[in-house]
């Protein structure tokens, strides 16, 4: 067979990028990617020492030198998004019903605070634009959509108001979108699809095959499952599909320290303080 100088050049090139692809991967299982700098997310914002989901808790993080505030979201009665965990008001102010049936002017008038401890009576339900507004460029945001089956078009009013900031652009790196529904963050990822997105799973008993795996990296970014079915080898198989790994909600020091060995790229947890980026305490 006869080969030109230019394309046997081409040849060359292609073998020699193929052993070093092969030996940075032989690399990454050494050290990981988070190897460097685990990502401190704050779970609902330091809810550890403030309530969750409030400014406290987001201003609690930010002195705390987290990474990312992680938020929940829900849509009130009149279309506007809000960050609160569950789809009752009951357990975290002194209302009582489901978010969605209340207006955004009915929702600021609960005490969002009291229930964690008096110093913090007053506290308000912050909507998605505040907190993006208080806190774009400060720390990362990573925005949990909760039960999108029950708010229709909570994806379109998330990712307007990130446009309309012009917080949608590429290598931002400081917005992530989650949810356990796995069609809503393929959905996101369609309309706004360089920001990064994760999908979360539960503590699941037969584990995650590589099928699945290789599904969620079709739209995903992040595998962000419970702490509890993490390993050193889940880690591994989960990064080898291109994919970022960020368990939560881990409280535990001695955990924490053995997910930043295992190779984790973040840990979310309601104490920021937990983590450092040399996985030792601060």
């Amino acid at each position: 067979m006869n080969i030109s100088a230019g394309n046997f050049l081409k040849v060359l090139i292609a073998a020699l990028l193929l052993i070093s692809a092969a030996g940075l991967m032989d690399g990454k299982k050494a050290s990981a990617n988070a190897a460097d700098h685990t990502l401190n997310v704050a779970h609902r914002g330091a809810s550890g020492y403030a309530p969750e989901n409030t400014m406290a808790a987001f201003d609690r993080a930010f002195e705390m030198k987290a990474d990312f505030i992680e938020i929940d979201v829900h849509m009130s009665a009149d279309g506007e998004v809000v960050a609160i965990h569950d789809l009752m008001v009951d357990r975290t102010t002194n209302g009582s019903g489901r978010v969605s049936d209340f207006t955004l002017e009915e929702l600021k008038q609960l005490d969002a605070g009291s229930w964690f401890g008096p110093e913090f009576a007053g506290e308000q339900i912050p909507t998605l634009e505040e907190i993006l507004d208080a806190y774009r460029g400060k720390i990362g945001i990573l925005i949990e959509i909760k039960d999108p089956s029950a708010h229709p078009g909570i994806e379109d009013a998330v990712a307007a108001a990130l446009a309309e900031r012009n917080m949608d652009k590429p290598n931002n790196g400081k917005i992530i979108v989650q949810s356990f529904d796995h069609g809503s963050v393929a959905y996101f990822n369609s309309l706004l699809p360089n920001i990064p997105t994760g999908v979360l799973v539960g503590n699941l008993a037969d584990g995650i095959s590589d099928e699945a795996l290789a599904q969620f990296a079709t739209y995903a970014d992040y595998f962000n499952p419970n702490h509890r079915m993490v390993d050193a080898e889940l880690v591994e198989r989960v990064q080898a599909h291109g994919l970022k790994i960020a368990p939560y909600t881990i409280n535990d020091q001695t955990r924490v320290n053995e997910l930043i060995d295992n190779g984790v790229d973040g840990i979310i947890s309601d104490f920021p303080d937990l983590i450092s980026h040399t996985g030792q305490p601060q």
